[in-house]
């Protein structure tokens, strides 16, 4: 951090050209009067945050929405990304001798840079893990299935690793996380806990017990990719039929190019298929399912998996998705390890026998009050009192 930083009024700019999990961080500065601006490449704002308060470049939104309607998911991805140096000059162009900037992976660099030679400090808001495990990582994976693609942008990952060598502080939303920053000799004293507010009002067990003719039902939300560890997932669902044949799996039809071979050779599975859905269409989903999987290679804190707890399901997850911090094996759900596809089918089928032999109606798995607002803004406080970042709290 910049021992230079003296302002009396300390005030923080949050940047991201889309509406993302930084917007948690302006909601929470805004009620301690420490916001000075939120800068967003879209062509609204942010619930929570004044207008006043809020700078918009709805033409970078736009380019973005119509290249993901135009191209391939890789490549629409890359042409986002390719866009974050034009939102990173314009958000530069905002800032202020003394600004502290609260940014993501590659958004911000010339910003970070700014705030840093001007007695400001820098704050990476990690959604990933540090990007050099993230690249190694998914690199063999991809390797694995033969896929020519890269794990994301090359541009992009490069100016992801750029940045964090002007990043003072990173705020990491899991232990998984933090454990990445750390292997890649990231000092330990400038990696902040900090697991974003998921709202799970929405998420609620269903009152009745589970109906005893139903057939084992699993399900998984969210994108299919390699990165999801979707080949597993799906190779789990081979084994689990071998001893229940009439089991159905419930998936959401979002999925990126590189897994669409992967899916051709199970195109045999009896999946049920659904759009991405509202929060109440959602969690009525999850109630007529029994058990969540999401065997991740990589994931900051996975929000679907939480909310599945919440509605009574166990959930099967590896060590790396950040919701497994939340999970007490044996009794919430299980850890698999990574690429494991026979211990996912253990899991399953081990709460297949636990669930299809309840009469009781499911309960949460879940205290939803560690992932408040209240919870969150409570540590964001922690952090950045002592640190002089923040103005007096009113008396």
């Amino acid at each position: 951090m910049n021992p230079s930083s003296t302002r009396n009024d300390p005030r923080f700019v949050v940047a991201t050209p889309i509406r993302s999990v930084c917007d948690n961080h302006a909601r929470a500065l805004v009620k301690r009067d420490a916001l000075r601006l939120m800068a967003l490449g879209t062509r609204r704002g942010t619930a929570g945050v004044p207008l006043e308060l809020t700078r918009l470049k709805p033409a970078i939104g736009l380019v973005s929405y119509i290249g993901a309607r135009c191209l391939s998911t890789t490549r629409g991805e890359s042409l986002r990304y390719r866009l974050n140096p034009w939102f990173d000059r314009w958000v530069r162009s905002l800032l202020q001798p003394g600004d502290h900037v609260i940014s993501s992976y590659g958004y911000a660099n010339d910003c970070f840079r700014f705030a840093r030679n001007n007695g400001g400090s820098t704050f990476l808001d990690a959604g990933n893990s540090h990007p050099r495990q993230f690249w190694e990582l998914l690199t063999e994976e991809h390797k694995r299935w033969r896929c020519n693609l890269p794990p994301v942008a090359r541009h992009h990952y490069e100016r992801a690793l750029e940045m964090i060598d002007h990043t003072d502080l990173v705020l990491a939303p899991s232990k998984f996380v933090r454990q990445s920053f750390l292997d890649q000799g990231f000092p330990a004293d400038r990696i902040l806990d900090s697991f974003y507010p998921v709202s799970l009002s929405d998420f609620q067990p269903s009152p009745k017990p589970r109906p005893k003719n139903r057939p084992l039902r699993v399900i998984s939300t969210g994108m299919l990719n390699l990165r999801k560890g979707t080949p597993y997932m799906l190779e789990a669902f081979e084994i689990v039929r071998r001893r229940l044949p009439s089991a159905e799996f419930l998936l959401t039809r979002a999925m990126q190019d590189n897994i669409m071979p992967v899916l051709a050779k199970h195109r045999d599975l009896p999946i049920q298929w659904a759009p991405s859905l509202p929060h109440a269409q959602l969690a009525e989903r999850y109630r007529s399912a029994d058990i969540f999987v999401l065997p991740s290679l990589e994931e900051g804190l996975v929000r679907t998996a939480l909310e599945a707890m919440a509605c009574g399901l166990p959930v099967i997850l590896t060590p790396n998705t950040g919701a497994n911090d939340f999970v007490e094996p044996g009794v919430s759900g299980e850890i698999v390890p990574i690429r494991d596809s026979q211990a996912i089918a253990d899991a399953i089928l081990k709460w297949a026998d636990i669930v299809m032999a309840s009469d009781e109606p499911p309960q949460r798995r879940i205290d939803a009050e560690r992932l408040s607002v209240n919870a969150f803004e409570t540590r964001l406080t922690t952090h950045l009192e002592p640190r002089g970042l923040l103005p007096p709290a009113d008396s």
